[in-house]
């Protein structure tokens, strides 16, 4: 599906380089390598089930760990969100979605008004999964909060490691999707103060 709600960004550090293209208003395809296979299987997943199309990829200083790939990727995804809602005339703004995974059970309230800040309650029972250790999980969901200024409530509890990691990804796609998604009601700006 053709948008002019898509962004593309090229950030190169002495850390990483990252390419990355997104559509807000895709099918769900993706193309993603990082060099981390559980973190490419939660970005594949969050591009699913959001319905965005999304595409990146990332070279970073893997020889070190992880930490500088998960957090720049994240970084950059939270900019392509943030440049492809321009002023974010139209959108839903708000939403809310409850997720199951088998045990898991996620939860995010999320508001895309422009106004940064989260407050994120998961726990994991191992250090790594893979190549992706289980902290770097909440920071690269802050740097993408962040960067994409949403306000983001997210919890989520279960006994599996991956499937917290993976229904939280996917909880936060769907609210994703849904406040970001154009309101036919909506005229400009959804604030009362006129501007976000």
């Amino acid at each position: 599906m053709s948008s002019t709600r898509q962004a593309m960004i090229e950030r190169k550090t002495s850390e990483t380089d990252i390419r990355m293209h997104l559509v807000i208003d895709g099918s769900g395809a993706t193309a993603i390598n990082t060099g981390i296979g559980m973190f490419d299987h939660l970005l594949t997943a969050f591009g699913h089930h959001g319905l965005f199309d999304l595409e990146i990829t990332t070279v970073g200083d893997l020889h070190i760990d992880e930490h500088h790939t998960v957090e720049d990727t994240a970084i950059v995804l939270g900019e392509a969100f943030d440049a492809a809602l321009g002023d974010r005339s139209g959108i839903t703004r708000f939403a809310d979605v409850s997720l199951p995974m088998d045990e898991t059970l996620a939860n995010v309230a999320l508001d895309a008004g422009g106004r940064p800040y989260s407050v994120l309650d998961i726990a994991f029972g191992a250090p790594s999964m893979g190549a992706l250790g289980t902290q770097m999980i909440p920071h690269a969901l802050e740097s993408f909060i962040t960067h994409a200024r949403f306000n983001v409530h997210l919890s989520a509890v279960g006994r599996n490691d991956h499937h917290i990691a993976e229904a939280a990804f996917k909880a936060l796609a769907r609210a994703t999707r849904l406040a970001c998604e154009i309101d036919p009601r909506r005229t400009g700006i959804p604030s009362t103060k006129g501007t976000l």
